[in-house]
């Protein structure tokens, strides 16, 4: 599929189902108004190369994920969407998240479409307001870890494996967070990431049902050494 106009079903779906969006809803945390810390994340949907990723659902989509590097002094080792803080020099939202995927895993922009903007969302442990940005990856080109300092691991995870009740369940955190997880390609999605694919794959009805009563607890990444140079 390259040609960015011919759509296959699962972008509709997408597009649709996410137009219901809503803030509240994903998060109890609102952004201040005017909040001038901003950032964006790239929710980057594409098919797998197989016939299924033409056929309505998810069966043949793939999203991409990356595993932040265990030394950062943020968010050390968990799972994340490509993305990071917009620039005066952005366009905006979108244009921050593609040039921030592509800092990190080598994506090529020119291989994207943009779909649209959720409503942003508040961190308050970084203090950032996040845009995630959907987006289709309708040619899409080899991606990977650029800088380990940054990134620990690049990886397209099928969403057939995320929407798989085996791989679902509620983790929890030593801080009191509890909130949807999942499990899968060796990754232990949970916090942000994991509440905003939760989301996205409930409002496109890919979602099927899982137990949230099976809880499992985040496994923990030891702080960087002292010694150690680490990253924001």
């Amino acid at each position: 599929m390259t040609d960015p106009a011919a759509e296959p079903p699962w972008v509709d779906e997408l597009v649709e189902g996410t137009r219901s969006a809503a803030a509240h809803h994903q998060s109890r945390f609102l952004p201040p108004p005017g909040h001038g810390r901003r950032s964006a994340v790239l929710m980057l949907f594409g098919a797998d190369g197989s016939a299924a990723g033409e056929r309505p659902g998810p069966g043949g989509v793939e999203v991409l994920l990356t595993e932040r590097a265990p030394t950062l002094r943020a968010h050390a080792g968990q799972v994340a969407f490509p993305g990071g803080r917009i620039d005066p020099d952005d366009a905006g939202p979108g244009a921050a998240a593609l040039r921030e995927a592509h800092e990190e895993t080598g994506l090529l922009p020119d291989g994207v479409r943009v779909l649209a903007e959720l409503p942003d969302l508040y961190l308050p442990v970084s203090d950032y307001a996040v845009t995630p940005v959907l987006a289709w990856w309708y040619r899409p080109s080899p991606v990977g870890v650029r800088d380990t300092g940054e990134v620990a691991r690049v990886v397209r995870v099928p969403v057939a494996e995320l929407v798989d009740p085996g791989n679902r369940f509620c983790a929890v955190h030593p801080s009191g967070f509890t909130g949807p997880a999942f499990e899968v390609r060796g990754l232990f999605v949970w916090g942000f990431t994991a509440g905003l694919l939760d989301r996205v794959l409930h409002l496109t009805g890919w979602e099927r049902s899982w137990d949230a009563g099976r809880l499992l607890d985040v496994p923990l990444v030891p702080e960087p050494s002292a010694d150690r140079s680490a990253r924001a």
